[in-house]
């Protein structure tokens, strides 16, 4: 799940960067605020595949539990 989550990061993160700052960073001028906003751009989906696939886990899991008992 970790690894897919970075994946999901990776290129989430690339494509949202690309679009929100493309211009800042294609003309050279990256101002002090691109500091914490691209790091953010990929946290964000990272965050969101691991939940999702931790909400997804549990699901599973308990959905085991109830026909086992």
């Amino acid at each position: 799940m970790l690894k897919r989550s970075l994946v999901v990061s990776v290129i989430v993160g690339t494509l949202q960067t690309a679009i929100n700052q493309g211009n800042f960073i294609f003309v050279g001028e990256l101002p002090a605020a691109l500091a914490w906003k691209i790091p953010l751009t990929f946290t964000v989906p990272f965050l969101v595949a691991m939940v999702g696939g931790l909400m997804v886990a549990r699901t599973v899991v308990a959905g085991r539990t109830d026909k086992a008992g």
